[in-house]
This record gives structure tokens, C-alpha cells and sequence, in this order.
């Protein structure tokens, strides 16, 4: 009898590497994107502690945003945080180059690149947050002491009131 094995995306190999625990949530997906709010609902997840990751652009250098699904970026208060005049989100289409992740799959950890990340202040009320694990239908739960761990990694206030 032969053990199948777990496909790991790269966010849970770079948490693996770091020695950071994380626990794992899927869902049922035909492969399209939903919104993070019925994410946090299919999970039976309070949507204040689901968050969803936004990549933006400014003079040619990347940011990565994670707020809480039922939030709203604010461009402004973004731009203030990475210390840009103006940032505005990328084209959905340039997501996977940037990246290595596709649309409703974008995780904060394991991106091509290693981006300044700021997550939502709300994000330190809590032990633990969720957010993509790297694909469509995989969400991870990661111990916010541990993202502190990262140095691009960031918390500001980035959302609309």
C-alpha cells in the first residue's frame, strides 16, 4: 500500500523550511475564482480573520496588501505605508509573471520575488490569520508572531474606512 503524497505549494515549502506550523483549509473550487467572503463562508471562518492578498505598482516596484476579505484597499493610505506618492493595483493579467500565482490563489509567502508586504492592522488582534496557500481552493492558517518573523513583512492601517 502506497501513502499518496501531499502536493505542497510554495508558500507551505518555505513555511516547511522556516519551521513555522501552519494548518491547512480546502475547498470545493471548479477552478474559478470566488470572492473572499464566500471563501470565509465555505470554511465557517470569521471573513475579520480570512484575509486576501493584493499586489500593487509604483515606479516600477511591487507591493504586496493583505487585508481582511470584506475589506477595501485605500490606494492612499497604501501608498503612505510603503512610502510611495501613489500606488494602483496590477493588471490581473501580469498577476502570474509578478508573482507565480494566479487570481483567488495569491499568497503573501512564496512569491517569485520576495515584495514588501503590509498586512492589515487588524491582522495583530488575532493569533492566527488565514490567507491562500498558494492556489485556488487551499487556504493557510499561520500564526501572526510568525509572519512578524519575515522582514518585508509589515502591519499598517491600508484599508477604507
Amino acid at each position: 500500500m502506497t501513502k499518496e503524497k501531499e502536493l505542497k505549494t510554495n508558500a507551505m515549502r518555505i513555511l516547511d523550511k522556516l519551521n513555522i506550523a501552519y494548518k491547512t483549509y480546502t475547498y470545493d473550487n471548479d477552478g474559478t475564482c470566488v470572492d473572499g467572503l464566500t471563501v470565509a463562508s465555505m470554511l465557517h471562518q470569521d471573513p475579520e480573520q480570512v484575509f486576501k492578498t493584493l499586489v500593487t505598482t509604483a515606479n516600477h516596484n511591487y507591493y504586496v496588501f493583505v487585508v481582511p476579505v470584506a475589506y477595501e484597499l485605500d490606494l492612499k493610505k497604501c501608498a503612505r505605508a510603503v512610502g510611495e506618492k501613489s500606488v494602483e493595483l496590477v493588471h490581473v493579467k501580469d498577476l502570474v509573471t509578478i508573482t507565480g500565482y494566479v487570481r483567488g490563489g495569491c499568497s503573501p509567502i512564496g512569491m517569485r520575488k520576495e515584495f514588501t508586504t503590509t498586512f492589515h492592522e487588524t491582522a495583530e488582534i488575532f493569533d492566527t490569520i488565514i490567507f491562500s496557500g498558494g492556489k485556488i481552493g487551499l487556504q493557510l492558517e499561520v500564526s501572526v508572531n510568525d509572519l512578524r518573523s519575515f522582514p518585508k513583512f509589515q502591519f499598517a492601517d491600508i484599508v477604507k474606512e
